[in-house]
């Protein structure tokens, strides 16, 4: 196994050669054997050891024998403990989902503070057969029928190729002890399930099990890596890139499997709802979908995507008196005019003196009416926007510039014209807005 562990690293994965490494070790014989090869094939290496303490003195005596094994083969150590159940308990989530938050969450931190270049942990071809099975029960796409990823930026699965059964026969060829984790054996957890019941009966049908599996991953990630090719393709016809992502829905729709795209482009920010993403296509405008970071938007001709508003964004900012020049959250200077010259839909010229401040920046609400320059009587912010073509997405973005609450100018758009100057006006204030 050895020279196969060699020939993976120098074929797949050769830069792990000349890094210096941080091995995940727990004690059990997955990461033990892992520790032997790559201490066997001369890698710059250190070790970190989680200690979850969640079975006793079963989980110190776990955390003493990897640092005596270090010791013996003078490897640097590191090691923390966790208060995992009072965590998972604050936190409302689970044992496992807190133990891996926790674990990777340290291993970055020793990385990044030590300078090691990458974190190698000990997952094999089981562990990547158990998450296929247990992805396949949830439903998933395509992504998730191709196993445990080899890398995912810092981190390194380099044993992914070797079966459990490989990694056992090398360890009792080489004398390699290691500790066994109790809670392997209970099948409380759904990954055991899968290891102890449904896994033996699939062996039963085929005894080469493994070796068929490897060659499905191997099938199932060339005909993702087609889906990308072809993703990035009609997403550069499809799709425009400028504050937003905006997806155009004519030339969405000229593809067959539209929907097959969408899912593609879209999974990796988080969203889940795809039946409602799908309707969305032919939906009405205004309709939107929601995921904790993301807004997708139906807008007459374009799916818009954006983050979800910061909460700074829903605030109101205000402007003194004397103040010049504003920087967030858009750009704004002021100044004293004598006259009035260059007028557009970035600068305008107010009565300085019916102006009440500090000025107030905020975003529009439901129910605003202002007073439009050059027409007479109010109108709705609503109706204005809509008699102006607004897209759902440039209200969101829309800034009001207030006196009291009351409308000044929507900013980079219409002045109102209560603030307007007149043959009375004595002050002038010059506002201007960069975009």
């Amino acid at each position: 196994m050895l020279k196969k562990f060699q020939n993976h690293i120098n074929q797949n994965l050769p830069f792990l050669k000349e890094s210096k490494l941080l091995l995940a070790v727990s004690g059990g014989m997955d990461s033990m054997v892992l520790l032997h090869l790559c201490k066997s094939a001369g890698f710059q290496i250190a070790v970190v050891h989680c200690n979850f303490q969640l079975r006793g003195e079963e989980s110190d005596e776990d955390e003493i024998f990897v640092k005596n094994m270090c010791n013996d083969l003078r490897v640097f150590f590191y090691v923390t403990r966790f208060e995992t159940e009072s965590y998972a308990e604050q936190q409302k989530l689970s044992i496992q989902v807190v133990a891996r938050q926790l674990r990777y969450d340290y291993f970055h931190t020793v990385l990044i503070n030590n300078d090691y270049d990458y974190v190698l942990t000990a997952h094999h071809l089981n562990d990547s057969m158990e998450t296929f099975l247990i992805n396949f029960t949830r439903g998933t796409g395509l992504e998730g029928l191709t196993g445990i990823p080899e890398q995912n930026e810092k981190v390194v699965r380099a044993m992914l190729p070797f079966s459990k059964i490989d990694i056992e026969q090398y360890a009792l060829q080489n004398n390699i002890s290691w500790r066994d984790d109790s809670s392997n054996e209970t099948d409380k957890y759904q990954r055991n399930k899968y290891r102890h019941k449904v896994i033996p009966i699939l062996q039963e049908q085929n005894s080469n099990l493994f070796q068929s599996f490897q060659n499905t991953l191997d099938y199932l990630k060339q005909a993702q890596s087609m889906v990308e090719d072809a993703s990035d393709m009609v997403y550069s016809i499809v799709v425009e890139e400028e504050e937003t992502i905006k997806i155009n829905l004519s030339k969405l729709l000229t593809f067959k499997n539209h929907k097959a795209y969408l899912y593609q482009w879209l999974y990796k920010y988080g969203f889940t709802a795809w039946n409602d993403i799908y309707h969305l296509v032919h939906g009405q405008s205004g309709k939107q979908v929601l995921c904790k970071h993301y807004i997708l938007l139906k807008d007459r001709t374009h799916l818009i995507l954006f983050p979800k508003h910061r909460e700074e964004q829903m605030a109101h900012f205000w402007i003194n008196k004397e103040q010049l020049e504003v920087k967030f959250p858009i750009k704004l200077s002021l100044c004293k005019a004598d006259n009035i010259s260059n007028v557009n839909r970035n600068t305008i010229f107010a009565d300085e003196e019916k102006l009440q401040f500090p000025l107030q920046i905020r975003k529009w609400q439901e129910g605003d009416v202002f007073f439009p320059f050059g027409m007479e009587g109010s109108k709705k912010l609503s109706k204005y926007f809509k008699d102006e073509k607004f897209s759902i997405l440039d209200k969101v973005n829309t800034w009001l510039l207030c006196s009291n609450n009351k409308i000044v100018w929507i900013i980079g758009n219409r002045q109102d014209s209560r603030f307007k100057i007149t043959e009375e006006t004595t002050k002038i204030l010059k506002i201007n807005y960069t975009n």
